[in-house]
């Protein structure tokens, strides 16, 4: 096995994922349709320029969301052991909780959580 399976995986991944972009374009045509490239949001035709800045509040706000939605994902694995572990797993998921909960208040403390 070792460096040249990992070589040899290396190359097959390029060489499937290239092989599958460059089939596709000589075997697809190419339509080019000036509808396709307008910006389209939830069925509404846009008014006025597409290209315009957003507050940063409301990707703090998503990035938050995705921080602790994913942190409480890892809930999942500790319920599958928890009884197995004993009291040992129940101490464990008590501070995780807490220091989600201490990023939950600093949030809240810096107004990331308020909607514009």
């Amino acid at each position: 096995m070792g460096p040249f399976s990992m070589i040899l995986l290396a190359i097959c991944g390029v060489a499937f994922a290239g092989g599958g972009i460059l089939l596709s374009k000589v075997l697809a045509k190419a339509v080019h349709n000036p509808q396709k490239g307008e910006t389209y949001e939830c069925g509404v035709p846009t008014q006025g320029r597409s290209w315009i800045q957003f507050n940063v509040g409301y990707y703090l706000f998503a990035l938050l969301f995705l921080i602790f939605d994913v942190e409480l994902v890892f809930l999942y694995p500790w319920a599958v052991v928890a009884k197995a572990e004993g009291w040992l797993a129940l101490i464990q998921v008590v501070i995780f909780l807490f220091i989600l909960f201490l990023g939950f208040l600093y949030a809240h403390k810096k107004g990331a959580l308020k909607w514009m």
